[in-house]
């Protein structure tokens, strides 16, 4: 069997590289974004956030899949540094490109994490205000009757007794 080397097919995995570059900095970036609305505690931010981060999770994978199956198909083997090796043989070009993605997918591994335990933060706090409001509602509802009127706690003594 022949594997197709040729110079456009390195040419082909470069541009696709490139393209998987471009998204996954686009990644960073909104990662990046999402971090700084945690930190500043603009929650009305998050949402739109997390359907853009689904979304370009969804594109990612789409490109990693298109890029495995070129070179898979192209003689590049599935075991770790598969890729690299043949990249490194058949488009030595595209090395400093596939560094690159590498690096942008662990900092948007480590940005994720952070982000994750950011939140994790906020809703442990946003828990703890919870209960803390909702035991002095509880509270507050013992010191009015149902005529709206204060209810002053009694202590078992009237005035004058003594």
């Amino acid at each position: 069997m022949v594997r197709d080397t040729s110079p456009a097919t390195a040419a082909d995995i470069l541009s696709q590289l490139h393209s998987e570059r471009t998204a996954l900095q686009s990644f960073v970036t909104l990662l990046e974004t999402e971090q700084q609305a945690l930190v500043a505690g603009q929650a009305e931010q998050l949402m739109p956030l997390a359907e853009s981060k689904t979304l370009a999770v969804h594109a990612l994978n789409k490109l990693a899949n298109a890029r495995n199956s070129r070179l898979l198909a192209s003689g590049a083997t599935a075991e770790p540094g598969g890729i690299e090796t043949w990249l490194h043989t058949h488009a030595s070009d595209s090395l400093p490109v596939w560094h690159d993605i590498q690096k942008l997918a662990t900092l948007s591994q480590q940005l994720n994490h952070s982000n994750g335990e950011l939140i994790q933060t906020r809703l442990r706090s946003n828990q703890h205000a919870l209960t803390v409001l909702h035991k002095a509602a509880n509270n507050a509802g013992s010191l009015y009757g149902p005529d709206g009127q204060a209810r002053l706690p009694t202590s078992g003594r009237t005035l004058g007794s003594g």
